[in-house]
C-alpha cells in the first residue's frame, strides 16, 4: 500500500477517500440509530435501576433479533452491489422484491419470539423483580418488528446502489422522534398515560414504522430509483432467488446472532447478579454500542466496495478496497480505546449519579478499552467478506471465537473464579480477538487467491 518513497499509492489514497465519502452516511444512520438506545438507557435511568436494569436487558434481547435480522437481509446489498459492478443494473428490483417475501417472513418469526420470552427469562434466573418489565418492553417493542424489517430490505437496497444518505436521513428523523415518544409514553406526559419500560418499548416500535414508511415513499418518488421500477408490479416468490439470498443471507444472520448473543448471554448473566450489577453493565456496553457503530457503518460501506470491484471482475481492486476498510477501521478504534482509558468517570456521569454503578461501569470501561482494536479489526473484516459473498466459513469462525471460546470463558472467570461482571467481559476480549485473527487471515487468503487467479502480482 505504500510508494517507495513510504507515502501513501495514489489508488491507495482514491480508495481510502472513496470509502469514506461512502461510509459517512451510513456510520451517521448508526450513530442516530444507537442514539435512541442511549435516549433509552438515560431514561430509564431517571426511572431508578430496576428500570434500568430491565431496559438493558430487554435491549440485548431485542437488538440481538433486529440484528439478526439485518444479517438475513443484508444479503441484498452485495448482491446489488455486484449487479450494479458488472452493469446488471436491470435485475435489481426483482431481487429486491424476492427479499421482501424473506422479510416478511422474519418479522412473523420476531414477533412470535419476542412476545413468548418470560419462560426463558424464568429459566436462566433473572432477577425476578426485572422479569415483568422485561416482557413488557418486549412485547410492545415486538409491534415494530413488521417496519423494521421493511425498513432494513429498503436500506440495504440503497446501501448496495452506493446511496447511503437515505439512511442517514430517515436514521436521524428515528433518533429525533424517539426522543418525545419516550418523553410522553415513559413519563405520561402530553396525555399519555405513564407506561415506564412498557412506554419506551412502544416508542420504538412507532420509530420503526415511521423509518419504513418514509424510506418507502422516498424510494418510489426519487429519480436515483425511478429506473428501477421497484413497486410497479408484484411479484410472487421465486424459489431458485429465495434460495440464493438466503444462502449468503442466513449465515450472515447466524454470524452477526453467534456475536450479539455473546453480549446478550453477558447481559443475561449480569442479571442474575442483582440490579446494581446489571445497571452498571449497561452503562458500558451502551457506551461501547455507541462507538462501535462508527466501524460498524465502514464495514457496510467496506461491503459494497469489495462487492463493486467484485462485480467489476477487478481482484486488485477487491483486495484494495478490503485492505483499506481494516486499516482505517484499526485507525478509529485506536482513537476509541484512548477515549474510554482517559474519561472514564466523566462518561458514567452521563448516565448515573449512583456511586455503586459507577464504580462498577468505571471498570467495565477500562476493560472494553482493551477489545477496540479486535472489535473494529473482525467487524471490518467480516464486512469485506460479504462483498465476496463468502458467509459460511465467517459464521464458524465467529461460532469458534464467541461460544467456544468468547462464552465459555467468561463464564468460568465470572462465575468459577468469582470475578462477576469482569470476568465475563474478559470472556468478550478473548473472543473478539479470536475473530480479529481468524477474519481478516480468511479475507486475505480468498482476495490473495483471486488475484493470483487473475495474474496479478501476489504482495
Amino acid at each position: 500500500m505504500s510508494t517507495p518513497s513510504g507515502g501513501l499509492r495514489p489508488e491507495t489514497r482514491s480508495e481510502a477517500r472513496e470509502l469514506l465519502l461512502l461510509a459517512g452516511p451510513l456510520i451517521a444512520a448508526q450513530l442516530a440509530g444507537i442514539a435512541a438506545n442511549f435516549v433509552d438507557t438515560v431514561m430509564a435511568g431517571r426511572l431508578g435501576p430496576e428500570a434500568l436494569g430491565a431496559v438493558a436487558v430487554g435491549a440485548s434481547t431485542w437488538m440481538t433479533l433486529a440484528l439478526s435480522t439485518t444479517g438475513v437481509l443484508a444479503a441484498l446489498s452485495p448482491t446489488v452491489a455486484q449487479l450494479r459492478g458488472a452493469g446488471r443494473r436491470q435485475e435489481i428490483a426483482g431481487w429486491t422484491r424476492q427479499t421482501l417475501w424473506i422479510a416478511i417472513l422474519m418479522a412473523v418469526v420476531s414477533v412470535a419470539l419476542l412476545r413468548s420470552i418470560e419462560p426463558l427469562l424464568w429459566a436462566i434466573g433473572v432477577d425476578p423483580p426485572l422479569v415483568p418489565l422485561i416482557v413488557g418492553y418486549l412485547r410492545a417493542i415486538s409491534w415494530g418488528m413488521p417496519g423494521l424489517c421493511g425498513y432494513l430490505v429498503l436500506r440495504t437496497l440503497s446501501e448496495g446502489l452506493a446511496l447511503t444518505r437515505p439512511a442517514m436521513y430517515f436514521g436521524l428523523v428515528g433518533a429525533l422522534i424517539n426522543i418525545p415518544g419516550n418523553y410522553a409514553l415513559m413519563f405520561g406526559h402530553w396525555g399519555f398515560p405513564r407506561l415506564g419500560v412498557v412506554g419506551c418499548g412502544y416508542s420504538t416500535a412507532v420509530v420503526a414504522w415511521v423509518q419504513f414508511l418514509g424510506l418507502a415513499a422516498y424510494v418510489a418518488l426519487h429519480p436515483a430509483y425511478r429506473d428501477l421500477r421497484l413497486f410497479e408490479r408484484f411479484e410472487p416468490p421465486r424459489l431458485a432467488r429465495l434460495r440464493e439470498l438466503l444462502r449468503i443471507g442466513l449465515p450472515i444472520g447466524g454470524a452477526i446472532f453467534v456475536e450479539s448473543s455473546l453480549f446478550s448471554s453477558v447481559a443475561y448473566l449480569v442479571a442474575t447478579l442483582g440490579a446494581l450489577a446489571v445497571a452498571a453493565h449497561q452503562i458500558a456496553i451502551n457506551f461501547v454500542a455507541i462507538l462501535f457503530m462508527i466501524p460498524l457503518g465502514l464495514s457496510m460501506a467496506i461491503t459494497v466496495r469489495v462487492g463493486h470491484a467484485r462485480g467489476r471482475g477487478d481482484a486488485v481492486a477487491t483486495r484494495r478496497a478490503g485492505a483499506v476498510g481494516m486499516a482505517i477501521a484499526l485507525g478509529i478504534q485506536v482513537i476509541s480505546a484512548f477515549v474510554m482509558v482517559v474519561l472514564p468517570k466523566p462518561i458514567v456521569a452521563l448516565y448515573t449519579s449512583d456511586p455503586g454503578v459507577a464504580e462498577t461501569a468505571v471498570g467495565l470501561l477500562l476493560l472494553a478499552a482493551i477489545f477496540q482494536l479486535s472489535d473494529g479489526l473482525q467487524v471490518s473484516a467480516a464486512g469485506a467478506l460479504r462483498g465476496l459473498k463468502d458467509t459460511r466459513v465467517p459464521m464458524l469462525i465467529t461460532i469458534i471465537a464467541y461460544w467456544i471460546v468468547g462464552l465459555p470463558l467468561g463464564y468460568a472467570l465470572g462465575f468459577s473464579i468469582g470475578l462477576g461482571p469482569a470476568g465475563l467481559w474478559a470472556g468478550l476480549i478473548a473472543g473478539l480477538s479470536v475473530a480479529a485473527v481468524l477474519l481478516p487471515w480468511r479475507f486475505h487468503r480468498l482476495s490473495r487467491l483471486e488475484k493470483a487467479s487473475q495474474g496479478g502480482q501476489i504482495g
